[in-house]
């Protein structure tokens, strides 16, 4: 099992953007990845609205996400938010396993 957050960052003037670079090349990115039980925080923007970037955001089980917003990254995260001034909508998924019956639809 997984547990999978989408998040979408909204901003004005490229903010949400900038606010994705900075956590990229500021490092905090790749700290949270190195954290036990993350399997994905990737940052993607959507083709028809340059205001917003999704952050799809995985782990594995209740107890990684809870160590992870109890980490010194959240308060990074938090300032950058603020210095941004952006707004957020969260959609949590949990994953199960696709039914056979739907491998012949995934091209590998």
């Amino acid at each position: 099992m997984a547990i999978t957050l989408n998040l979408r960052y909204t901003g004005k003037g490229g903010n949400a953007r900038r606010f994705a670079e900075e956590m990229i090349f500021g490092g905090t990115v790749a700290a949270i990845r190195a954290e036990k039980g993350n399997l994905r925080y990737e940052y993607y923007q959507p083709f028809d609205d340059p205001e917003t970037v999704l952050l799809i955001d995985s782990w594995e089980d209740q107890a990684a996400i809870d160590a992870h917003h109890a980490s010194p990254m959240m308060a990074t995260i938090a300032a950058l938010r603020e210095k941004y001034d952006l707004h957020m909508t969260a959609e949590r998924y949990v994953s199960a396993e696709p039914p056979e019956s739907q491998d012949r639809f995934i091209r590998k």
